[in-house]
């Protein structure tokens, strides 16, 4: 007896033939580990928190070593701690938000989680945590200090309170958040960094000049009054500036992230 065996394609079963079956996205808290470590276990980004350390500890000596010229109270050595976070902490922020597209690995990232929504905000978790964790370190640097201080004799002004602390740490994380919001805008590591500084000493000198430039547009000055606890009077230049700095900038970064095209 004869078969006759006719040349039709072989189906097989894969996952979409089983209803209500599909793949399992990537855990929210894996991506913030894998973010985490993009963050903190480059060598980059491992020299510059080093260099956010060092400067610390460094800006910490001025009030050490300069008692008659520097205020000498809990919130000028806080102060010190809070200049130092503000220079390269936003540098962080600013590669954990540009590296996928500097170092082009985007094309990997996005399909390995298509929902870039979930990897930015990943990325954004992981900023907040170490403005967080270094607004903590400049703390625990303030209290050493303070304490050299009083071993050698001099008796700091206690004015330090909780809302102080409080406006410590939303200091600190509102300037990762500005990096944040660049990094997220701009796309590009070294246009972002260099416009990080820029920026500021900008409207800075511009501010001299216009009062109106210094009290609304001069996001340095808006957080400077937030460090130092001037919320009375200045509360709307406070909130402008969060706006143009940080909301704005980061909620149009986050749309052309969502849809940019990767070459």
């Amino acid at each position: 007896m004869t078969s006759t065996l006719t040349n039709r394609p072989v189906r097989t079963t894969t996952t979409a033939d089983i209803p209500g079956a599909a793949f399992p996205g990537i855990p929210f808290t894996r991506l913030v580990r894998v973010e985490w470590g993009k963050a903190t276990d480059t060598r980059a980004a491992r020299w510059l928190l080093i260099a956010v350390a060092a400067s610390t500890f460094g800006l910490m000596l001025v009030p050490l070593l300069s008692p008659s010229s520097v205020e000498q109270s809990y919130t000028s050595y806080l102060g010190f701690a809070a200049v130092a976070l503000s220079i390269l902490l936003p540098v962080v922020s600013i590669l954990t938000l540009t590296s996928e597209w500097s170092q082009r690995t985007a094309l990997a990232t996005f399909t390995q989680e298509p929902r870039r929504m979930r990897v930015i905000t990943a990325k954004i978790t992981v900023s907040l945590m170490l403005g967080a964790g270094a607004a903590v370190f400049g703390g625990l640097v303030t209290a050493a200090a303070l304490g050299v201080a009083a071993a050698s004799g001099r008796t700091p002004d206690a004015n330090l309170h909780a809302g102080l602390l409080v406006a410590f740490l939303l200091y600190v994380v509102l300037n990762v958040m500005t990096g944040v919001a660049l990094g997220a805008l701009v796309h590009n590591s070294a246009a972002a960094i260099v416009a990080s500084f820029v920026l500021p000493i900008g409207f800075g000198l511009l501010g001299r000049a216009s009062h109106l430039v210094a009290d609304w547009l001069d996001y340095s000055t808006a957080f400077n009054w937030l460090l130092n606890g001037e919320w009375s009077g200045h509360t709307s230049q406070i909130l402008v500036s969060v706006i143009l700095w940080v909301a704005i900038p980061l909620a149009a970064g986050l749309l052309r992230t969502v849809r940019r095209e990767i070459n």
